[in-house]
């Protein structure tokens, strides 16, 4: 299956230390050669990068290791296809419009017997499980909610609902964001960190670079990374546990409603 990868902080970060490690799983310390991408929101603006080849041999990928794109909201996807040709339209992240807002999402799992219902709105472009999901989430919010978004009060639990629907079907980890609120659901395999003051030192290890984040930061700098598994070996990971849906805001996870 897939890996994800993703950010929310309280100032705009760059993520280039996560993705380095991250993107060297995209064919080289591990399988997921199938594809990848990965969005930077900039306030209501998103850029999207990817490509159908890995991310070890990409040169796109290769661009975003080394160009720090400064974002509050990042989400990522290396790709390990289960349903779908590995082509363009298959890669994630998949980005959407609801409420005048980009929303971006990625998927690492496996749906089965998973069929859309009749749609008035969304519809998948490719032929995987996880763009499917993705357009039910977004067509049950708005058939919920069809002319603004609600308050995070209102939307979690509708969200909540409608994930716990589609984790039915299978393994079902995800990140989602319209660069304000950030969700990330865990089925499986899902965890995080929160750096904030005292910054120290991280090695990352797929690759072997260490980066101390006591001189790239201000001490009121807090930044949240949610991973498929540690990107890091000498930092304390936090798991999400299955069935968990967490809302991080600048830089915190914020558990429930």
């Amino acid at each position: 299956m897939c890996q994800l990868l993703g950010m929310n902080c309280n100032v705009p970060t760059d993520i280039c230390f996560s993705f380095e490690g991250f993107s060297a799983r995209g064919g080289k310390t591990d399988d997921h050669k199938d594809g990848w991408g990965i969005a930077f929101f900039e306030g209501k603006g998103c850029r999207i990068f990817m490509d159908a080849q890995s991310s070890v041999n990409s040169q796109i990928a290769d661009f975003v290791r080394k160009y720090p794109i400064h974002s509050t909201h990042v989400i990522a996807h290396i790709r390990k296809a289960t349903q779908g040709e590995i082509i363009l339209e298959n890669c994630h992240p998949f980005r959407r419009e609801l409420w005048g807002r980009y929303w971006v999402f990625a998927h690492n799992g496996d749906l089965k017997d998973f069929d859309l219902p009749f749609m008035d709105f969304y519809e998948p472009v490719g032929n995987t499980d996880s763009e499917k999901a993705f357009c039910l989430i977004l067509e049950s919010l708005r058939q919920q909610f069809p002319m603004v978004k609600p308050p995070l009060e209102a939307l979690f639990p509708i969200l909540k609902r409608i994930t716990d629907r589609i984790a039915k079907h299978g393994i079902f980890n995800y990140l989602l964001t319209d660069g304000e609120h950030f969700f990330a659901h865990g089925s499986t395999k899902l965890c995080y960190i929160v750096r904030k003051a005292p910054f120290a030192a991280a090695h990352l290890i797929d690759e072997d670079v260490t980066v101390d984040f006591n001189e790239l930061t201000r001490p009121k700098d807090r930044v949240a990374v949610i991973a498929t598994t540690p990107l890091t070996d000498n930092e304390v990971w936090t798991q999400i546990q299955p069935g968990e849906l967490l809302t991080f805001l600048d830089g915190e996870p914020v558990k429930g409603f």
